[in-house]
């Protein structure tokens, strides 16, 4: 199992259910510093998270949702878009907050921990597990652990030109992604069309004369480029008229 999986991954895992299903279990997750999922309920106007986890409320303080908040190096919104979404956390205690127990979060730990005994570690040419979070026309964002954002540009995705990403991705998909390589301040660069075989892998797939379907991807004045596979592509001429 992935020990630092995109987001999403472990919320309905039987090891996730148990550890929040009561105090004794939450607990004894604290204590060995275990990384929980849950969906984020609400923001507050400070821009705090609260989650209505099964046995406690519970708090996420806005500096603890993510990296860079403290620092203000990332902006709100990566705070505000996580309502309605399961976050990862680690448990940091408990307070008593308007005479309430309160469980107090950090994910922003579980994604320090993420970066540094895992993501900083990857190696060029390691294939990874990643979640697409949103898609752009210059590429695709994807979560590689721990909602840890990464991007795979349009020209990585496949070999076979296309017009925007979400030609071949969508929302919410589970993808493998190929590290390129892993820069000094921490970034990961993805590829994604080393997955997709070698143009002779493909070429493989069919024979001289045989009839194919096939997605038309760019139409020049010498010629229509079609798509047979999403890293092959081929060049139909024109044909004059007799």
């Amino acid at each position: 199992d992935m020990i630092y999986p995109p987001e999403g991954y472990i919320i309905n895992r039987t090891e996730n259910i148990t550890a929040l299903s009561d105090m004794l279990s939450l607990t004894s997750a604290m204590n060995s510093g275990t990384i929980l999922e849950a969906k984020a309920d609400m923001c507050t106007s400070n821009h705090d998270l609260i989650l209505n986890l099964p046995c406690i409320k519970a708090v996420m303080p806005r500096e603890e949702v993510c990296i860079g908040i403290k620092e203000g190096k990332t902006k709100d919104i990566a705070v505000i878009s996580r309502v309605g979404k399961p976050v990862c956390f680690i448990v940091t205690g408990f307070e008593y907050i308007n005479g309430e127990k309160t469980a107090v979060l950090s994910r922003r730990s579980a994604q320090e921990r993420c970066i540094g005994s895992y993501l900083s570690k990857l190696k060029s040419g390691e294939v990874i597990d990643a979640t697409v979070t949103h898609i752009e026309q210059f590429g695709c964002f994807v979560d590689i652990g721990c909602g840890l954002p990464s991007l795979i540009s349009i020209d990585q995705i496949s070999i076979s030109r296309i017009s925007h990403p979400r030609d071949r991705f969508a929302v919410g998909e589970s993808i493998y992604a190929v590290v390129k390589a892993v820069e000094p301040e921490g970034r990961v660069q993805l590829s994604h069309k080393e997955l997709l075989g070698t143009w002779a892998q493909n070429a493989e797939l069919y024979l001289p004369g045989e009839t194919v379907a096939g997605i038309i991807r760019s139409v020049e004045d010498y010629g229509v480029f079609v798509e047979l596979t999403p890293n092959l592509a081929g060049l139909a001429e024109p044909c004059e008229r007799s």
